[in-house]
């Protein structure tokens, strides 16, 4: 069975790994575990678990679940990447450097680390259904129309910007009350939204997914 952890920069994340991401891959064999960084997490910190984790055991895979949004500086490729208006392309060069980096540093096999970098901030992934969003507090449906308008102004929901006022948890903060909380309703919404949903309208987080899936045929 191969054994994934994911490397996550808050208790949000690492809840939605757990709650949903993992359950849904568990008829394929794969055990997901979360591994929370907490706070500030730079390229080195990732480099450092990583290597200690990849090392210390052949079978294990490391992915990450981090956002773009503030990302640090520091990791491979930041700068070139961010001359790339295109979001999918900045995230293809990034993790690509991203991975090169791990695999020299570690000197594993290829496959063993899965970069993932998720566009913009893991509440973009939420706007993937607005209208089941909408459910979670019985006085967010007043908000409906404006979840709609911000949708409709984005081609998905992994497009809705980085700016510190339009990032997708400052828009949901904004809009709803009583207001989001993140480590509350972010795996909540998750959950009445579905996986399946979120894949659907998030290319790069289903390409992620996809790629977890084809661990069962790696021969761990």
């Amino acid at each position: 069975m191969p054994e994934v952890i994911v490397i996550t920069e808050g208790q949000t994340e690492e809840f939605f790994i757990k709650q949903l991401v993992a359950p849904s891959l568990r008829h394929l064999n794969i055990n997901i575990k979360p591994e929370n960084l907490r706070g500030s997490v730079s390229f080195d910190r990732i480099k450092l678990y990583a290597r200690n984790t990849l090392r210390g055991n052949s079978r294990v895979v490391v992915s990450t679940f981090i956002d773009l949004y503030a990302l640090d500086t520091s990791f491979p490729a930041f700068a070139e990447a961010k001359k790339l208006s295109d979001v999918y392309a900045r995230l293809v060069y990034m993790e690509k450097a991203f991975h090169s980096a791990i695999i020299e540093e570690v000197g594993c096999r290829p496959e063993r680390f899965l970069p993932y970098i998720q566009p913009y901030e893991y509440e973009g992934l939420l706007f993937s259904d607005v209208c089941a969003l909408s459910t979670v507090e019985p006085t967010w449906d007043k908000s409906l129309k404006q979840l709609n308008k911000v949708c409709e102004s984005f081609a998905s929901p992994e497009h809705i910007n980085d700016g510190f006022d339009t990032k997708p948890s400052k828009r949901l903060e904004n809009l709803l009350s009583p207001e989001y909380k993140k480590t509350r309703h972010g795996p909540l919404i998750a959950k009445q939204i579905t996986l399946e949903v979120i894949e659907q309208k998030c290319v790069h987080f289903r390409e992620w997914m996809e790629s977890l899936r084809r661990l069962s045929q790696a021969g761990y």
